[in-house]
């Protein structure tokens, strides 16, 4: 697991807008999602959709049964219209599919409709 207080380097990026979100998760498979999520293992079509979509980074984390995702996209990335295109991609179905029942969102759900969007209430940056 290592020491998480020692944080995550980031790249130095141009601008960016970022999103959060949350997806509860099943306790009973919880070691499968991180097995299944780790860059060893997790589906090549995967992450090369996410790119081609245009998200610059993506990151998923957990604590208890809770993930929270961070998605990092150009300033004129178009939610709706990415995702769309994302879930014709191959094996991106196929993947919702089989994370779904690591997940208690629902089966036979597209990723943007799993996952809800968080409002952010607090930034120190100014």
């Amino acid at each position: 697991m290592g020491d998480l207080k020692k944080g995550y380097e980031e790249p130095a990026r141009a601008k960016t807008k970022r999103f959060c979100q949350y997806l509860p998760l099943n306790p009973e498979t919880l070691d499968e999602y991180k097995y299944w999520h780790d860059n060893r293992n997790i589906w090549k079509e995967i992450p090369e959709g996410i790119r081609r979509a245009g998200i610059l980074n993506m990151e998923v984390y957990v604590i208890d049964t809770l993930a929270f995702m961070i998605v990092e996209t150009p300033l004129d990335f178009d939610w709706d219209e990415a995702f769309g295109r994302l879930a014709t991609y191959e094996r991106q179905a196929e993947w919702e599919t089989f994370v779904s029942r690591f997940q208690l969102a629902g089966e036979g759900k597209r990723s943007e409709e799993k996952w809800r969007l968080m409002e952010r209430i607090f930034q120190l940056y100014e």
